[in-house]
């Protein structure tokens, strides 16, 4: 899709974030709280990036997730602005700027922390999924939806 189709389809922080390389306000954004069981896509091409079951509370203000559905759908990039030393975060199909990664994660879920704009991201709720075209990834839930029922 053409920037100014972009433009024209996406909210302007969703614009500014993946297309600008932009960042959202900590805390003040749509999944940093969020956490229905569903799966996360990249808002500009669809492409699925994440589930709600690496999805954790890390309190940075932003979601954050233990690791992507398959690393091949993230590219990795040395960001050195802002004075920092970071590695950015892109999906693969659209090259939208999703967020950076870090090595401050959960240690038993391999360490590293996806923080991820929620104006990159799309949910899709796992009662959605089949009728949005994403039946393939029911599978990874459930486990989720069997120990939901255990609990009750």
């Amino acid at each position: 899709m053409k920037k100014e189709q972009l433009k024209e389809t996406l909210s302007p922080l969703s614009y500014y974030v993946t297309q600008e390389n932009g960042t959202e306000r900590p805390f003040d954004n749509a999944f940093d709280d969020h956490f229905e069981a569903g799966l996360y896509v990249d808002i500009v091409s669809g492409e699925p990036l994440f589930t709600s079951k690496e999805k954790y509370n890390s309190g940075c203000g932003w979601p954050a997730f233990t690791k992507p559905i398959e690393k091949k759908a993230i590219e990795y990039k040395r960001d050195s602005s802002h004075g920092m030393e970071r590695t950015e975060v892109r999906s693969k199909a659209a090259d939208s700027h999703l967020g950076h990664v870090f090595t401050d994660g959960p240690i038993d879920e391999g360490g590293l922390r996806y923080c991820i704009n929620s104006a990159a991201l799309r949910f899709i709720p796992v009662a959605e999924l089949e009728a949005a075209g994403y039946e393939a990834y029911l599978p990874l839930f459930e486990s989720q939806d069997e120990e939901s029922s255990d609990e009750t």
